[in-house]
């Protein structure tokens, strides 16, 4: 929804379906190398001479491109380009693909920083789905580990993948009083939750390149991430808030150095709002125009060029949606 949003701001009427249903289309978008194969071999077949763009979405360069490899490398020999979330995706790509490779970082709007809840608690967010890839609770985990002193509290926002999932978060409720999970919660109040937070753990075993990172760096919240591509491509290699998959100790210091070195705080601080530039809904705007903008001729005379652009801008660019 966000690419068609911004498309239709760049002039483009877009059509979104779950699969290509043979639309007739200047060009196509495909969300997702392995889940949309098939409609990005049927787009091909009917229009080798149409522009496709591909989106890489993390499952496919961390997990189907080993899975199901032949599938994947159909669809990227397909595409003309290949656009993913963050810079060190491009290692998962073939060499020989990799001039078809663009980056386009996912942008968000700044957030007000409010003043924390009265509870007297250093709050700490966590914004995702309960499920495996995402080891949600690590960061409960982690703040069991502080000394009473600490007055960090774990407020947890995202649905339960499964009845199981929901289940081991009461249980986790129950038996810590440093965690609150309150389940899936609108935009909003995310956003709110973003404004008053103190820092923000990201604790995925894997990640394409979250979103939320985007969401927090706009917010100016300093982020705890586990060292995984996905964050490393967005926040930087020397980001000085990273700590190792799975490692609860770990992280359980980084939240007591939050808490208590004030200079830590604002050093994570800085190294947020350095990549704050990235994130900002004009660049990634300026990023699919130029992408959009390969694919138009180059040397027609100004006004032939100017009746390309409205002739582009009155069709379809059709957009196979999947989850990313």
């Amino acid at each position: 929804m966000r690419w068609a949003r911004i498309l239709r701001q760049l002039g483009h009427r877009v059509h979104i379906a779950d699969r290509y249903d043979g639309s007739a289309a200047d060009l196509m978008i495909a969300l997702h190398a392995w889940r949309s194969a098939d409609s990005i071999r049927t787009f091909r077949e009917r229009h080798p001479d149409r522009p496709l763009i591909v989106g890489l979405s993390g499952t496919d360069i961390y997990g189907y491109i080993d899975r199901d490899r032949a599938s994947v490398m159909r669809s990227l020999a397909c595409a003309d380009r290949l656009v993913a979330l963050q810079e060190l995706a491009r290692r998962r790509v073939p060499a020989r693909f990799r001039d078809k490779f663009r980056i386009v970082y996912q942008s968000a709007l700044p957030v007000h920083r409010g003043r924390a809840e009265r509870t007297g608690s250093f709050d700490v967010a966590v914004i995702g789905h309960l499920r495996e890839v995402k080891d949600p609770f690590r960061a409960a985990q982690a703040a069991r580990r502080l000394p009473a002193s600490s007055r960090i509290r774990i407020v947890h926002l995202g649905a339960a993948e499964t009845s199981e999932w929901a289940a081991a978060a009461k249980a986790e409720m129950a038996i810590n009083p440093r965690y609150v999970w309150r389940g899936d919660r609108p935009r909003a109040d995310v956003r709110r939750l973003l404004g008053r937070a103190r820092a923000m753990v990201l604790s995925s075993l894997s990640e394409g390149g979250a979103n939320v990172i985007s969401e927090a760096v706009a917010a100016g919240v300093p982020i705890l991430t586990t060292r995984i591509d996905g964050s490393l491509g967005l926040l930087g290699r020397d980001y000085p808030g990273y700590f190792p998959v799975g490692d609860t100790e770990a992280l359980a210091q980084l939240l007591m150095r939050i808490e208590t070195d004030p200079a830590f705080l604002k050093r994570l601080k800085r190294a947020i709002a350095r990549r704050a530039p990235l994130f900002r809904p004009a660049r990634e705007k300026a990023e699919w125009k130029s992408l959009i903008e390969e694919f138009m001729p180059k040397s027609l005379p100004a006004r032939s060029a100017s009746r390309r652009s409205r002739r582009l801008a009155s069709t379809s660019a059709v957009t196979d949606l999947t989850n990313m």
